[in-house]
């Protein structure tokens, strides 16, 4: 039986999603309830169109010429449609085309992540906070999962690209950034790490879903504060 992804929209000139332009697949929905989020319009899995894996690659197939770095699944929260998310990008793979993978991770189920990662190049791992408590303050869940795939990627030496979202007064804290960077250190397969400074170009998103903005209060992080958030990360990653 031929699977279907449900899927929010396609980018097809990404250029902050991995390597080079690249082909962006946004899945609909995901579990996670980040008081940041830009996106609530993806969080509900079952809306927007429903695609197969040809249709989707015959839509890459006609920007090819723009997207040669690939494609990427992005989100929403593309592990939420791992099945889907397997035969998507092992169709990919069987055509030579670079596979990236952006998710929290805050669904990790090990025999499925196996499968997947024999067709995933890269994996943008986005993590929210290092501190369990907070994190669950943060987004609704533990971290554990993310944690867990984390070191399952690490082990498996699959190429990471760490993200973090800085936040004033959530995740922009000495103590949390230092054991961010500390646990890091550990992991042997991060290749690069981007640090994304809070914004709140997102809200005008939660004014027309008629959604309450959570920290309306929040003021965004300036570049001398994401810049040195990401210098004391780096300083506790001894081996980056």
């Amino acid at each position: 039986m031929e699977l279907f992804g449900n899927i929010h929209s396609i980018e097809t000139m990404g250029t902050v999603d991995g390597p080079k332009i690249r082909f962006v697949i946004f899945f609909q929905g995901c579990p996670l309830r980040c008081l940041y989020c830009h996106n609530p319009d993806t969080w509900s899995l079952n809306e927007n169109k429903k695609m197969t894996v040809d249709e989707i690659f015959e839509k890459f197939e006609r920007t090819k010429e723009f997207t040669k770095g690939g494609i990427t699944a992005s989100g929403g929260e593309p592990l939420l449609q791992i099945d889907f998310l397997i035969e998507l990008f092992k169709k990919f793979k069987s055509n030579n085309i670079h596979t990236a993978l952006d998710t929290s991770g805050i669904i990790f189920d090990p025999k499925k992540a196996e499968e997947l990662i024999k067709y995933t190049d890269l994996v943008l791992l986005d993590i929210k906070h290092i501190n369990e408590f907070e994190h669950k303050k943060l987004t609704g869940h533990s971290n554990k999962n993310p944690i867990k795939f984390a070191k399952f990627l690490s082990e498996r030496n699959i190429p990471v690209w760490i993200r973090h979202v800085v936040v004033p007064e959530i995740t922009y804290n000495e103590k949390y950034l230092s054991e961010l960077g500390e646990f890091l250190s550990t992991l042997k397969n991060v290749k690069a790490l981007d640090i994304l400074p809070y914004h709140t170009m997102g809200v005008s998103k939660y004014e027309a879903l008629k959604i309450d903005y959570p920290i309306k209060n929040l003021p965004p992080l300036t570049k001398e504060e994401a810049l040195k958030a990401r210098n004391l990360i780096l300083s506790r990653m001894k081996s980056f």
